[in-house]
């Protein structure tokens, strides 16, 4: 386990590419600040030489593999404004939105 590996994972529908010791914001897990969470939805493995060879694609997942991460904070993300207009009417709407985040930090990747 080479720190020259990264895997493609998917969580909340979103796609991440990660590493050892990289950190990313994912939609909220329900877990405690400091446990570790295992992603198992990998469907790109690898390292980091440059060499195509050391790809694994999975089909969609690849079996067995698996990333370990540490919850390190839960925080809501930045505020997005959704503003509706109706022109010559006098329509005007304006709501505000904050998501639900989790800060993970990616401690291993298990192929």
């Amino acid at each position: 386990m080479s720190d020259s590996q990264f895997a493609v994972i998917t969580t909340s529908g979103k796609q991440f590419t990660v590493t050892p010791g990289s950190k990313i914001i994912v939609d909220r897990i329900e877990a405690e600040i400091g446990s570790t969470v295992t992603l198992d939805n990998v469907l790109l493995a690898g390292s980091g030489e440059g060499d195509t060879s050391s790809v694994q694609v999975g089909t969609p997942n690849l079996s067995g593999a698996s990333v370990k991460a540490k919850v390190v904070a839960h925080n809501r993300a930045k505020k997005v404004i959704i503003f509706k207009k109706i022109r010559r009417t006098g329509y005007m709407k304006k709501q505000g939105h904050r998501q639900d985040v989790s800060h993970l930090m990616i401690e291993s990747i298990n192929l």
